[in-house]
């Protein structure tokens, strides 16, 4: 007897020789070559509600992430490129990507530990900037494992760094897990472990405009932050050690606020706007327990952006080095048009150790590094 060609589809595939993997929630395609020749690798997510993100293995980078707006309608709110070659390009600013070995600054690029000083690349001025120069975690390719189970999907990426890797001690086993669930929650699970002391502080640094990327501006989006202090630096961003009240200052965010209302009153400190460190109320929280850090709100589309973290502080950095280069679609990412929100331990926490209300970023072997951020998606009507 002759089958249809849907007929002998179904036949095939009710005895399982159809893999599973054809109807799964991610998918994965090519994304060129890197300039050392290296398959670039992306992968996309879907939840039941249409909402995708979309992953590279280069940097483990989030480079797009689509979501609806109060009437349903989709658009990536996140900065990034066409190409792998927009990736390797200076218009790159770290875009979408896991940062490390040590996210934000390092004064005069070098930190002692146990006695022993170690020296890293000098790459914003006399500091040390999110992991160095060619070799930092932003730059390498991970090795990316998509999977779809209980309800989930996502992919996992791992990467290990070498001892020594950018003046960083020890050999690092990196994994960075990107879940996506059916409540529009994108959660970042991120996990170390180390062979020698040495420290550490990773985290994502995505660039969000929730009118879309490449919207004009982020000043007239909301933001809430539940943080009473933050951590105020000197002439070359880097902390002091103090641990200041926000209360009086364009810095306070506890109540929702347009980014754009007092920016321009920053336009004299060395931030030249919004680019610091805010201490997280942690309220009774007991370590590892996720809290509200922060609350994004584009008040023309409806969107909302949620940032759950069990780390102890945010960095809210506001677009203020941003040019006006090319991004996706040939769109220009315009003067102050997205802000990252960071979830991380302090900036400069390995020369502070010690220090009275610091974090400890020291990573010792026998110990595991754990950090947890939810990026949570709703509308407001």
């Amino acid at each position: 007897m002759r089958r249809s060609t849907l007929q002998c589809l179904l036949f095939v595939v009710s005895l399982g020789m159809i893999a599973p993997a054809a109807f799964a929630k991610v998918t994965e395609t090519d994304f060129g070559k890197t300039k050392d020749g290296v398959e670039a690798k992306v992968f996309e997510v879907t939840n039941k509600n249409g909402m995708k993100v979309r992953l590279m293995n280069r940097g483990a980078t989030l480079i797009g992430v689509d979501v609806p707006d109060r009437d349903g309608k989709l658009a990536d709110v996140v900065f990034g490129f066409d190409d792998i070659a927009g990736y390797e390009s200076k218009a790159n600013s770290y875009f979408g990507c896991t940062t490390g070995r040590y996210a934000n600054r390092i004064a005069k690029g070098k930190f002692t530990l146990d006695g022993k000083e170690y020296k890293l690349f000098t790459n914003d001025g006399p500091n040390h900037l999110h992991g160095g120069n060619g070799e930092s975690l932003d730059k390498v390719v991970w090795d990316g494992m998509p999977f779809d189970k209980d309800g989930v999907s996502g992919v996992e990426f791992t990467y290990t760094s070498p001892d020594g890797q950018e003046g960083y001690p020890g050999k690092q086993e990196m994994r960075v897990t990107f879940t996506l669930n059916d409540k529009n929650e994108l959660k970042i699970d991120y996990s170390a472990k180390s062979d020698k002391p040495t420290v550490l502080n990773l985290t994502n640094h995505a660039y969000f405009n929730l009118g879309g990327a490449g919207s004009p501006t982020i000043n007239d989006h909301v933001l809430k932050l539940n943080a009473d202090k933050y951590t105020p630096v000197d002439d070359t961003l880097i902390t002091t050690g103090e641990l200041a009240p926000v209360e009086g200052t364009p810095l306070d965010f506890r109540t929702p606020t347009a980014i754009g209302k007092r920016v321009d009153q920053l336009t004299k400190t060395s931030a030249l706007g919004y680019d610091h460190n805010f201490v997280l109320n942690r309220d009774g929280a007991a370590e590892g327990e996720l809290v509200e850090a922060a609350k994004l709100v584009d008040p023309k589309s409806g969107r909302t952006l949620t940032v759950i973290t069990d780390q102890p502080g945010i960095q809210f950095y506001g677009g203020n080095f941003l040019t006006g280069n090319k991004g996706k679609g040939g769109k220009p990412y315009a003067y102050r048009s997205a802000c990252a929100l960071e979830t991380q331990v302090f900036p400069d926490s390995p020369n502070k150790q010690g220090v009275e209300g610091w974090t400890d970023c020291v990573l010792r072997p026998g110990d595991e590094y754990t950090h947890t951020c939810v990026y949570a998606f709703g509308v407001e009507k």
